[in-house]
């Protein structure tokens, strides 16, 4: 017996199962990357409820404790339960009298409200003895009966017991059909034993006791110390429940009054009521634990390496998918980018260079129509120099985008997929994701990579770096200078020829020099220029792949290559949060395991 003073184990124990339920339920409903599983949810759910349940059962100042007499036909149950209840209850004394046959004997003080409903069908008999005020005691139909309607009856009784008393005689204390009952409910109910009619318990064939033989088969079930009383019922309902004489040894009627009455304690049945909440508890922990997201940083760490050289092979493809679409318009990109470069060039070299081009595309029109999609970028251009190549381009891309990266783009997301997916990364997790990165506007990203690539193919030949640079630097000051310097050069020494020297042969040629010579000149620079600087669509190409490759491969991957990592992170995160409710339930399941072995009533389970 337990001396120690009563703690408010179930008033402590419900708001920790509100708080649970809440917690579970939160996380329930919470967007998550790694879904449950239908069986998953409906079984948290459950859980969950169960949770709430349990709470709103515990939470009662004064709980009752449910002892259900158990036991084969003729073992004498009811005499037990007469000899506790110190007088045989008459059917005068049933408050209630109804024809079924289950009994429940409780305290005057307990309202018939608080009883479980399965409990009001019965019979009810009220008693006021104070040492069973918080319990109710239940004799059952026989388990054996021939009547199956007895064996329902039981059935349907069980499901409300704390604890079982199982009831067994000399004759009947290992029969089948109890047994197999009994160890279906060992784990999930309390049981203590009780040997009737022990003044008939005669050594067997064997020479084995019964009671030794029972406690035998019970340590086997896992009752490591069982708690076994040895009985005379009818002797003690007969003597009016003062001791009866002539008791046969090891008789122990008075003690299992006494362990109702006085062994089982507040803390005994709060901790018995509580058994239940163990078991939930354990339930889901390991349904959580079940539930919680896999571990997936290695994965996703693999997959985005992968992903990288995908999406390289990607841009590259849709670069040369984007420059194949000015191709056909090769001569006024050049022409764009030899106007772009003449603009550096002053005095007679620039006034030559316009007149070269106005020869040169003579023959000729700049097209100011994009064949793709038939749409005009503005009006007739005037001058080869009005020609807007951004323009122009941008609505290429926009063709382009229309007729191939759209397919390309979906195709893109299979690809990646199949590849995560052989490298262990569950699909499921990636397609929402990736699904929704596809839908993008790649159009308006190509036509931005396309206008910012070209831009820099410019800015590079406008403003080189390097030897291109000095090269550059240098046939630009002798453009701009010797042509001059050539023509003043030419015009002195003819006047000098014909004022000093005195020559006076003044024909044609000889004033054509003035021309032909800072011609020369410019030819010669000029031919410089286009061998030294080249501005033609291959090299122009060449540089305009490169850059539009490494734009289209950035954008790429910093829109997809963070996806597995994303992913993982999440369900991390998530992982993070089971591991928190698993704590937080193993945590109030702690608490309640050492209150309940504070209790000691886990000598009545099986394990």
């Amino acid at each position: 017996m337990t001396d120690a003073a009563p703690e408010p184990l179930l008033r402590t124990l419900a708001p920790l199962l509100r708080g649970l339920d809440r917690r579970l339920r939160a996380w329930l409903d919470a967007r998550r990357a790694h879904p449950l599983t239908m069986l998953q949810r409906a079984e948290l759910e459950g859980l969950a409820t169960d949770l709430g349940r349990q709470a709103t059962a515990l939470d009662v100042e004064q709980p009752l404790l449910v002892v259900m007499l158990m036991g084969g036909t003729g073992v004498g149950k009811s005499s037990l339960l007469n000899a506790l209840a110190g007088a045989p209850i008459a059917q005068s004394s049933f408050t209630r009298p109804t024809t079924r046959d289950p009994v429940v004997y409780f305290h005057q003080s307990v309202r018939t409200d608080r009883l479980d409903p399965a409990l009001r069908l019965c019979r009810l008999a009220q008693h006021d003895r104070p040492g069973l005020e918080q319990k109710v005691l239940v004799d059952t139909p026989d388990l054996d009966s021939n009547d199956t309607a007895n064996r329902d009856k039981l059935l349907a009784l069980l499901p409300v017991a704390d604890v079982v008393l199982y009831v067994g005689s000399q004759e009947k204390y290992h029969d089948q059909l109890g047994w197999e009952l009994f160890k279906e409910q060992r784990r999930r109910r309390a049981f203590a034993f009780v040997l009737n009619k022990w003044d008939r318990c005669l050594t067997n064939e064997s020479g084995v006791r019964p009671d030794d033989d029972l406690i035998r088969d019970l340590k086997d079930e896992g009752f490591a110390n069982p708690l076994l009383f040895r009985t005379t019922a009818r002797a003690w309902v007969e003597s009016g429940g003062a001791p009866p004489a002539g008791l046969p040894d090891g008789e122990q009627f008075t003690l299992l009054r006494n362990w109702l009455e006085l062994g089982l304690t507040r803390l005994e049945i709060e901790a018995v009521k509580a058994r239940g909440v163990g078991q939930l508890l354990g339930q889901v922990e390991r349904a959580a634990a079940g539930a919680k997201p896999p571990d997936l940083s290695e994965a996703a760490a693999k997959v985005a390496e992968t992903w990288g050289d995908v999406l390289a092979e990607e841009a590259g493809v849709q670069a040369e998918v984007l420059v194949g679409t000015l191709e056909p318009y090769q001569t006024e990109v050049e022409h764009h980018f030899s106007v772009e470069g003449q603009q550096r060039f002053r005095g007679l070299m620039a006034a030559y260079l316009r007149l070269t081009n106005v020869f040169r595309y003579a023959g000729s029109r700049i097209r100011d129509r994009n064949p793709i999609t038939g749409r005009l970028l503005g009006g007739r251009m005037e001058t080869p120099v009005e020609w807007n190549l951004g323009a122009f381009v941008q609505d290429c891309a926009k063709a382009a985008g229309e007729r191939v990266l759209d397919q390309r783009s979906a195709a893109l997301v299979s690809r990646l997929l199949v590849d995560a997916d052989q490298r262990g990364f569950p699909v499921a997790l990636l397609q929402e994701r990736t699904a929704a990165v596809s839908r993008l506007d790649w159009r308006d990203r190509a036509t931005r990579a396309v206008i910012d690539a070209l831009a820099e193919v410019e800015r590079q030949a406008v403003q080189p770096t390097g030897w291109r640079r000095v090269v550059r630097g240098t046939l630009g000051f002798a453009a701009n200078t010797l042509p001059e310097l050539a023509l003043v050069a030419t015009a002195a020494v003819l006047l000098w020829d014909f004022f000093v020297v005195g020559n006076t042969d003044i024909s044609a040629f000889r004033l054509a020099l003035i021309g032909l010579v800072p011609l020369v000149v410019i030819i010669v620079i000029h031919l410089l220029v286009l061998l030294l600087l080249p501005v033609r669509w291959p090299a122009i190409r060449g540089e305009f792949r490169r850059g539009l490759t490494g734009r289209l491969e950035a954008e790429l991957e910093r829109v997809y290559r963070p996806i597995p990592g994303e992913v993982s992170a999440a369900l991390a995160a998530e992982r993070a949060d089971v591991d928190a409710l698993v704590a937080d339930t193993k945590q109030v399941a702690d608490w309640l395991a050492e209150r309940q072995q504070a209790a000691r009533v886990g000598e009545l389970y099986g394990s």
